[in-house]
């Protein structure tokens, strides 16, 4: 440890040799003990003649004292302490000494020491502070005095040096948790647009479009949903080239915003369809609006070279917000009318009318026929298996109603699960599909049972309560159930949501978040939901070999899934390539036709039992692999 004397009589210097080679006092020990009182921490053993830890430099004059501290400091070997006269005629006296290697060393310790001075310690303090890094001695000193006080600050500054490389350490460490949020989020960011945008046009594409509509459909008054069909679209591919159409198909996209109404929301549907969501007053005003974009479209326009006649067919719907509209019926009415406007003619806008829709007819025979279902004994459940990545351990089984009835004969879950959805038939429907999967649960050895929730009903009245009493009443630990739950349940209230699926948690449920990627989940929703689990939309599994977004999607969520410590299960599983890449990927656990169609409880009980697939000899149902069945809940 490094210690600068600075006094102009040479005789003190002796003192200060004789000090620190063993010299002391019998006041060693009180010093001692008030060294503790004034720097904190136990008393410091007296100093007993042991001067390896000091190294000292001696200087006669103020300027000289200044000039020692300049060169250690450019030497790396900094002072520890120094020890100043207050006055060292005929050059600086100690206060201004003192002031210069403040400012040349905000670090030392300085021991002013003085039997008289033109200065109080206070003026001193003020130019050469701070005050808990100035001390004083008064002449003459006690040997002690000197090494106990030199001991205590040399220990103190080694402390400071410590905890100020600490400080640097953390402030460094700060900065970069920081970079690497700001990189979290700039991927996040990246990932949501890739979801939401269309790679061609970079306009918002279907998925963005039905988020927003749906958000518009809760807000009270009237809005526009409008289909735009490009005219003749297909001759231009066929006769310039698909470079050709993705070029008319971006000048056509500009044309559209340039031309829609202020706010509204133009969206890239797919292939050479629109989507635009927009405030209107009226359905004559929506028509209005619509007729300005059309004619818009109307322009002759130049593609490579080519002269292109551009035209445009549309069909909308007005709709007043509030009412609880399902937005896939509303795009669905919109598209109704665009199809009429198709056989109308080219660059015709069609408003819809009730007459048009067939569909509405049919869903309410379809209505009528599903209030019966249960009591005729049409509905039935099928188990799909759901295996872990490495082992092909059978791990548990999503439960998958199936309707077969007298008009239709087999239904798809997509055709009437959103009818039961927009009336109480859902209730009805889904306590039946609970209890039946639950008695089914019981045979297996210590698989789980996974059962889709509809988000109405995930906002029934006492759910958890309901769901609890269910599985008592079966017998059943609540580790057997699975609760599946669409993005679109928990996001219309997440309070709530986040209340219900803790509650859920603590009782010892299994929690999966389903078509995860589809809806409406942030990282935020992901921190805030008690869940065990994320199941990947067959959606991006599909798309995986085809779309470089749904594979950077597959590999965000999984990577997402690994590092918020939850299971990641990848649906709609077909091909060995998609095992592959998946296993690559990292996610925990599989289900889809590649490992076994969905199957009836008797052969569900065997696969159980067995609790292994050995390979694609084991995999259930042999033969062509049938069309998926699109849709969520229980509509796979």
């Amino acid at each position: 440890m490094r210690i600068l004397i600075a006094d102009d009589e040479p005789a003190m210097h002796d003192s200060y040799r004789r000090s620190f080679a063993g010299q002391r006092s019998g006041g060693g020990e009180a010093l001692g003990a008030m060294a503790a009182d004034l720097f904190g921490g136990t008393a410091l053993e007296p100093h007993r003649g042991d001067t390896a830890g000091f190294a000292l430099m001696h200087a006669h004059q103020g300027l000289d004292a200044v000039a020692e501290v300049a060169r250690a400091l450019a030497n790396g070997e900094p002072f520890a302490v120094a020890f100043i006269d207050i006055r060292m005629p005929p050059g600086i006296d100690g206060r201004e000494t003192a002031q210069r290697i403040r400012a040349l060393d905000p670090e030392i310790n300085l021991v002013i020491v003085t039997g008289f001075s033109d200065f109080s310690p206070i003026e001193i303090s003020k130019v050469a502070g701070p005050a808990d890094k100035i001390f004083y001695i008064a002449k003459p000193f006690e040997v002690a005095e000197v090494t106990q006080t030199a001991t205590a600050l040399a220990k103190r500054w080694e402390i400071d040096r410590e905890l100020k490389a600490a400080r640097v350490t953390l402030a460094a460490q700060v900065v970069q948790l920081k970079e690497q949020s700001a990189e979290l989020a700039a991927n996040e960011s990246r990932a949501i647009h890739m979801a939401t945008h269309d790679s061609l046009t970079d306009a918002p594409n279907r998925l963005a479009f039905l988020r927003a509509l749906a958000e518009r459909t809760r807000a009270p008054g009237l809005f526009a949903t409008v289909m735009v069909d490009l005219d003749r679209f297909k001759l231009v591919n066929d006769t310039l080239g698909h470079l050709a159409g993705d070029a008319l198909i971006r000048e056509v996209c500009a044309i559209l915003h340039r031309s829609a109404p202020d706010q509204a929301l133009v969206a890239r549907l797919g292939g050479d369809e629109f989507g635009i969501l927009f405030e209107t007053s009226s359905e004559a005003a929506g028509v209005m609006a619509c007729e300005r974009i059309v004619s818009a479209c109307s322009v002759t326009l130049q593609v490579f070279g080519n002269s292109v006649q551009g035209g445009a067919s549309a069909g909308v719907v007005v709709s007043e917000g509030g009412q609880g509209r399902d937005p896939v019926d509303v795009m669905r009415r919109s598209d109704l009318a665009l199809n009429d406007a198709k056989r109308g003619g080219r660059g015709i806008v069609r408003l819809f009318d009730e007459n048009m829709d067939e569909g509405i007819r049919f869903r309410r025979r379809v209505e009528n026929g599903l209030s019966q279902a249960i009591a005729k004994g049409e509905l039935s459940l099928v188990y799909q298996p759901i295996v872990a990545r490495d082992t092909v351990e059978v791990i548990g089984f999503e439960a998958l109603v199936r309707w077969n009835t007298d008009d239709y004969g087999a239904m798809s879950p997509s055709t009437f699960i959103p009818i039961a959805e927009e009336s109480n038939l859902i209730h009805e429907l889904g306590d039946w599909v609970l209890g039946e999967a639950l008695d089914v649960v019981k045979q297996w050895p210590g698989q789980y049972v996974s059962v889709n929730f509809s988000p109405r009903q995930f906002r029934r009245h006492n759910f958890v309560g309901h769901i609890l009493e269910s599985v008592e009443r079966a017998g059943i630990a609540p580790a057997r159930l699975q609760i599946e739950i669409t993005e679109t349940a928990i996001f219309d209230d997440a309070e709530r949501a986040a209340d219900t699926l803790y509650k859920l948690r603590q009782m010892g449920f299994r929690i999966a978040l389903d078509d995860f990627g589809t809806g409406y989940s942030s990282l935020y929703n992901i921190r805030k939901f008690a869940l065990d689990c994320l199941k990947i939309d067959r959606s991006f599994i599909d798309g995986m070999g085809r779309e470089r977004e749904s594979a950077a999607i597959v590999h965000s969520i999984i990577h997402l899934g690994r590092a918020l410590g939850l299971g990641v299960i990848a649906e709609g599983v077909e091909t060995e390539a998609q095992v592959q890449a998946l296993k690559l990927a990292g996610a925990s656990h599989f289900q889809g036709y590649f490992y076994s169609r969905p199957v009836a409880a008797p052969i569900a009980l065997g696969m159980a039992n067995a609790r292994y697939l050995g390979g694609e000899d084991d995999i259930a149902g042999d033969g062509p692999t049938p069309p998926r069945q699109l849709g969520n809940g229980m509509m796979n």
